[in-house]
């Protein structure tokens, strides 16, 4: 048996002893199918059972509730949408994209709405995001994406630059020129998130299967070790191990993402660097960094750099790669001095989902009765619960606000094969380390990002 503990911070200190479920045994009926347990079928069993709670609604999970993403991911609840605006523009129109935006605003605090009225502490801390200029090729870069959100119509309210005594007065990051703000954001504990979220939706009816990996999903069907569960509808909601589906495995990308955290850091430091509001932070560069001040007072910081494997790979190995976890500690000091020497005591990773177009996506077809949403491209925090939102109301034929969304039935190209995926997307990498690394040293914005976001759509 896995130990659990081991996969994050947050599966360790979550306050739950991770015991599985019993697994599926045998075949059975349902009104809704959920392949994984993580927050999109999570929140989508929430939302069925809560306006429905006479629906037999049964999830199936590979490991734990939890054990991917949404119990590793960096606790950011952002209002960030993986596809760029103006692509949502081109599906939509203007009004359908500034709708979108406004869904996503709303999300964040309807998960905090949600744990508030379930009773759930998540440590959810709504103090925005701040987005640093930490060399002088992130200022124009960063207050070009303000610019571009007012001639969206979003006001100071909504995004804004601070200069840098007024974003050291909330996070001194050491270098800072200035950051961008939005309020848009909660830092949370993801693993208390998803381990109280399963538990809430057992007491309204659903059953949970784990250690349960289902190979394929079929016109009403989920065929299972254990068993095949036929129902009404079957959603696929697996995220970065999609691939490992019967006949998807070019549909989602696997990409990893790494994490460490320090070990609790005294009062001292704190009255130092200030983020009495636990605002989650990131900077400028290309090859993203995103961190939070967690509950107990530790810096849980982490970053993208580590390798797409061949053929879609996904292996619990990969999870930890030396050369990343050293140059986030060395990042870390770098942004925190005073941290320099506090130890870390956890290091982890996983794999998010990233579609060929960059836009993540959520549907129903009733002709097939397969229902999907993800790719969410490490931004699913809040997106996997307007996610659950919208397939819950798609699947009760409910026609809302947010069924016209423009992410709703989108379908994104697949990917290459191999090995062109391999290549492009390592190559890729690279590039946006290499072009962190040019300005970081120049002070000028590096132009080969700006080719190979043109040419990959990554972003």
């Amino acid at each position: 048996m896995k130990d659990y503990r081991t996969l994050s911070l947050w599966l360790d200190n979550c306050g739950d002893d991770l015991t599985p479920r019993p697994s599926l045994p045998g075949d059975r009926d349902a009104d809704v199918c959920i392949v994984g347990a993580g927050y999109t079928g999570l929140w989508t069993a929430y939302y069925l059972l809560r306006a429905d709670p006479s629906l037999r609604v049964v999830v199936l999970e590979k490991e734990i509730a939890g054990y991917g993403a949404s119990g590793r991911n960096g606790g950011w609840c952002s209002a960030l949408f993986a596809a760029p605006r103006d692509k949502l523009a081109r599906v939509g129109g203007r009004g359908a994209a500034l709708a979108m935006q406004r869904a996503m605003f709303d999300t964040v605090d309807e998960v905090g709405r949600v744990v508030g009225a379930e009773g759930i502490d998540i440590h959810f801390a709504k103090g925005g995001t701040i987005s640093a200029a930490t060399t002088r090729a992130h200022v124009p870069r960063l207050k070009g994406e303000i610019a571009e959100e007012r001639r969206w119509g979003f006001s100071e309210d909504d995004y804004r630059w601070l200069r840098a005594s007024e974003a050291s007065r909330r996070v001194r990051i050491e270098g800072s020129l200035g950051a961008a703000f939005t309020p848009h954001c909660a830092a949370l504990h993801p693993a208390r998130l998803s381990r109280n979220l399963a538990r809430v939706v057992e007491a309204r009816g659903a059953a949970i299967h784990e250690l349960t990996p289902v190979r394929s999903i079929e016109n009403g069907m989920a065929r299972a070790d254990g068993g095949r569960v036929k129902a009404e509808v079957v959603v696929r909601a697996t995220e970065g191990y999609t691939a490992s589906l019967e006949g998807l495995k070019r549909t989602l990308l696997p990409i990893y993402s790494l994490m460490i955290a320090t070990e609790p850091l005294p009062l001292s430091f704190w009255d130092e660097v200030g983020w009495a509001r636990r605002e989650t932070v990131t900077d400028g560069r290309r090859l993203i960094i995103y961190a939070q001040r967690t509950a107990d007072d530790r810096i849980a910081m982490g970053g993208r750099g580590a390798p797409y494997h061949f053929g879609s790979d996904v292996m619990d190995s990969y999870d930890r790669v030396p050369s990343v976890f050293a140059e986030l500690q060395r990042v870390l000091a770098a942004l925190w001095p005073g941290a320099r020497d506090a130890a870390i005591t956890h290091n982890w990773g996983g794999p998010l989902g990233v579609p060929r177009d960059w836009f993540s996506s959520v549907g129903y077809d009733r002709g097939s009765r397969l229902a999907w949403a993800g790719g969410y491209v490490g931004d699913g925090v809040a997106t996997a619960n307007l996610a659950g939102r919208t397939l819950a109301d798609l699947i009760l034929g409910r026609d809302t606000d947010i069924t016209k969304l423009p992410w709703v039935g989108h379908r994104s190209p697949p990917w290459e094969p191999e090995p062109f995926r391999w290549l492009g997307t390592n190559l890729a990498l690279q590039v946006m380390a290499s072009a962190d690394r040019a300005e970081l040293r120049s002070g000028r914005p590096a132009r080969r990002a700006a080719l190979v976001a043109r040419l990959t759509g990554i972003h």
